[in-house]
């Protein structure tokens, strides 16, 4: 007999419990369907639309208890698992744009979305006008009769500006446009979208949902009016995540709390350190006191993750390139948000109301380890830094 639980459950208990009603024989875990074709007993059955299972592209019980794990920590409607992060907002984007529409996308954006808006996007007669993140309610000037969707990424990606989601929400909504924010930085957990004002949260299930540096997904999660158009689309563009890869991000989705506290505190512990450097400029970090955006991530977060950015005194590339490479505690690797530490040397692109960084730019990712050992490397890599200079 299935046990109802109580609808007002904790997050933390959310995040242990949501997505298990598809175990059986009384494992812990839900079943890793392996398979493709599901068989139908009768053509009554095979004729039955309502039918919970007709193709495992479609669905398993591996993918609905992924999918309603993620819409259940998100607070949405229900989500869809793709195989990345990019094809989930990509997909996001087809689904809700079409030849004529309009896009306004924050100018902090991830970097391939924006190559996907100026190029693919693009030649399928969408335009896209790219806003500065930090434009709040102003951004009502810029929504024109064709606009449908507003993009924001918060922090954003590299530099870290906190939005105004909310206020952009409104300005959005009483112009009938749909908001769709990238969650990934809070891992779906420090920050409710659709408590927010969005309509679409889309976050890179590789980050903090799997945790541990080993599977590729993106999650799109929806609420109940936009739900339709996106399970439509997502299914007619043949999307869909390997059974393995659904089994690694739930099970790295259990433990997202535990994780996304230590995450928190180590990098709050290491750029508190940063601040304190001749060589550090400015610490891009929204938790950090004073920081550019605190009030506003103070406001609608109730946490932050391992990922800054800082930027450095002014210095040749060379020297930096010496403090990187004596680092033996920071991986230097694209992605982020599994347990070990990363940095990542970058230059923002910006076309909207943004200033060039006053010297060399840095993104580091804090993992689990001691932030004392973390620190230790980052002091002996800036010596490496002077004796280059």
């Amino acid at each position: 007999m299935k046990k109802t639980r109580s609808p007002t459950l904790r997050r933390e208990t959310t995040l242990v419990h949501a997505g298990r009603d598809y175990c059986e024989h009384g494992f812990v875990n839900p079943p890793v369907y392996h398979g493709s074709t599901v068989l139908f007993p009768d053509t009554d059955t095979l004729h039955d639309e309502s039918r919970g299972y007709r193709y495992a592209r479609r669905a398993s019980p591996t993918s609905l208890a992924v999918e309603d794990a993620v819409a259940g920590i998100e607070g949405g409607y229900k989500s869809k698992v793709s195989p990345s992060g990019l094809a989930a907002i990509t997909t996001t984007l087809l689904a809700f744009l079409k030849s004529g529409d309009h896009l306004l996308m924050v100018d902090s954006v991830y970097g391939p979305i924006r190559y996907f808006c100026d190029t693919l996007l693009k030649g399928f007669g969408v335009a896209t006008t790219y806003y500065d993140p930090l434009i709040g309610s102003a951004i009502a000037s810029l929504i024109r009769p064709e606009t449908r969707l507003v993009y924001c990424e918060s922090p954003g990606s590299q530099t870290m500006e906190v939005q105004d989601v909310p206020a952009i929400a409104k300005a959005a909504h009483e112009r009938d446009c749909l908001i769709c924010f990238d969650n990934t930085w809070s891992g779906g957990y420090y920050f409710r979208p659709f408590s927010h004002g969005c309509d679409i949260s889309v976050q890179a299930g590789t980050k903090y949902l799997g945790g541990h540096s080993d599977v590729m997904a993106g999650t799109i999660t929806c609420t109940e009016q936009t739900w339709p158009r996106l399970k439509e689309a997502f299914e007619t563009m043949g999307q869909c995540l390997g059974p393995d890869d659904m089994f690694l991000l739930l099970r790295g989705l259990r433990t997202l709390e535990v994780r996304l506290e230590r995450h928190h505190k180590n990098a709050l512990a290491v750029a508190q350190w940063l601040r304190t450097r001749p060589e550090v400029a400015t610490v891009l970090y929204p938790a950090l006191s004073n920081a550019p955006g605190h009030e506003l991530w103070k406001r609608d977060f109730t946490g932050a993750s391992g990922l800054f950015s800082v930027v450095l005194q002014p210095a040749k590339r060379l020297a930096v390139d010496r403090m990187l490479d004596s680092l033996t505690l920071f991986g230097m690797g694209a992605s982020w948000g599994g347990y070990e530490s990363l940095v990542l040397p970058f230059k923002a692109t910006r076309t909207a109301a943004a200033s060039e960084p006053s010297g060399p730019c840095l993104r580091f990712h804090i993992g689990l380890e001691n932030p004392d050992d973390l620190i230790a490397d980052l002091a002996q890599g800036f010596k490496c830094l002077a004796a280059a200079a």
